[in-house]
């Protein structure tokens, strides 16, 4: 591609929401990963990097707005919304109040300064990146400055915003202050690990092996930063066994890589909660995905970490295990009652003129049906194998039965009837080809063709 084509790609990228950049960045890693269009897939999967993580190097820094340049190297460790923070996270709405404390007191004559710098239209980026750095370890001293005063502490740090703010303060002037460190720490990390193995594990350990890394404050956004290159960010652990040269969950928490355990159960923990939510709303899109990542990740940490049951990370593993078996269980033993009533057998005389089979409820029951069969797949890691086997089994016993039944309904159904009875036999042609697949389905739908025809003929004779 040019480079008017790549200017192009990148600025319809930067103007896509969150949400949709991280999608797209999820579908490429997985045509990469399947070998599918590889090139293509990493040219935009590199762009889409440089734009999530503010680190495209070929672009100018925006001067249209100093916060967003004086927080760009906070932008890969931001979240959106009231979700839970870990460390190795900043809240997004956190920085506002900060900058509008920097430019009233905290720093107020860096900032205008800085300001005046972009107003004036610096020549070369290298002018601007200059004012930018002075103007983060000036907010950085200014932070460390408030947060260490004596008694007028609190009503200092009150000035500056409500409590969620000031929780991420200490993280934003770190940051800020150790922003070489960070941005070192991307070189010798490749930007896709698909596997976290022993050479890239050591790879990663040389590169956080820097004293500013080492810190209790800095070391979990690394470790965050290291996460985002994982296709299972749960393998961070990995690192944390190799530290402590040891599986036992004692000897790793006493390293400071312990924090990367927490970190891994807090995210598995927040997709919990996102995949029962999902359910409730009866939004399945997403549902296989979040699944194959939940038994990746638990089956993982059961595996590669020695857990004791009445430890803190056990209870936490076994309190997210719990979770997604009652979110699922609930939802698998109410998918068989949704099925039978779409396919119920029903005497002539009992259906009205112009009923009609729901579409919408046939598309939520297939949707189930395919939930049911997802499940099987990670049943036995999530504690759910009994419930999901017995549901399926039923499932597909009772569908076959019903479509036949239904089919040899056809032949002697009533013309004011029929409409109603193909409408049940297309929703359970439907639901075999999730269950048996299309082959079985097209032999049902054939059935079901010539149970028609055949009775147009008796007819006509």
């Amino acid at each position: 591609m040019g480079q008017t084509s790549t200017e192009r790609l990148r600025d319809y990228l930067a103007q896509l929401p969150p949400q949709s950049q991280a999608l797209l960045m999820r579908e490429f890693e997985r045509a990469i990963e399947r070998g599918e269009d590889t090139t293509v897939a990493t040219f935009v999967l590199e762009q889409l990097r440089k734009i999530v993580r503010g680190a495209d190097g070929e672009a100018g820094p925006r001067t249209d707005n100093p916060a967003r340049l004086l927080f760009q190297p906070l932008e890969p460790f931001l979240v959106d919304g009231n979700v839970p923070l870990r460390p190795g996270q900043i809240r997004r709405a956190s920085l506002p109040p900060v900058w509008q404390w920097l430019v009233r007191e905290g720093a107020p004559d860096q900032a205008r300064e800085f300001e005046q710098a972009l107003s004036r239209g610096p020549e070369t980026s290298s002018e601007i990146e200059a004012a930018v750095r002075k103007l983060q370890l000036a907010a950085a001293d200014a932070i460390f400055d408030i947060a260490t005063r004596g008694a007028d502490q609190r009503r200092a740090l009150a000035r500056v915003g409500p409590p969620d703010v000031i929780e991420d303060l200490q993280s934003i002037a770190s940051l800020l202050q150790a922003r070489e460190a960070i941005d070192t720490l991307n070189g010798p990390i490749p930007s896709f690990l698909r596997v976290f193995n022993e050479a890239q594990i050591a790879t990663v350990g040389a590169a956080l092996n820097v004293p500013a890394l080492q810190t209790p404050q800095l070391l979990p956004f690394a470790l965050s930063l290291v996460m985002q290159r994982l296709t299972a960010p749960w393998q961070i652990i990995r690192l944390a066994v190799r530290m402590a040269a040891s599986d036992d969950e004692l000897r790793v928490a006493a390293t400071p890589y312990g924090i990367a355990v927490t970190i891994a159960l807090h995210d598995l923990s927040c997709l919990a909660s996102t995949l029962r939510a999902d359910i409730r709303r009866g939004h399945f899109d997403n549902v296989s995905e979040h699944l194959k990542i939940l038994h990746d990740g638990v089956r993982g940490l059961r595996t590669e970490l020695d857990l004791r049951q009445d430890s803190t990370w056990g209870r936490q593993l076994a309190s997210i295990r719990a979770e997604i078996s009652n979110a699922l269980q609930s939802e698998i033993d109410s998918v068989p009652g949704r099925v039978r009533r779409l396919l119920r057998q029903r005497a002539d005389k009992d259906i009205p003129a112009g009923a009609q089979v729901d579409a919408s409820e046939v598309d939520e029951a297939a949707a189930l049906i395919d939930f049911v069969a997802v499940c099987r797949t990670y049943a036995s890691e999530l504690a759910i194998n009994e419930v999901t086997l017995r549901t399926y089994s039923d499932l597909q016993h009772y569908v076959e039965q019903s479509t036949e039944a239904l089919v040899q309904s056809l032949r002697a159904s009533e013309g004011k009837n029929r409409a109603y009875r193909q409408m049940q036999v297309a929703a359970a042609i439907r639901f075999c080809d999730v269950l048996f697949g299309p082959d079985y389905a097209s032999l049902m739908s054939r059935a079901a063709e010539n149970a028609v025809t055949g009775e147009r003929k008796s007819s006509r004779a």
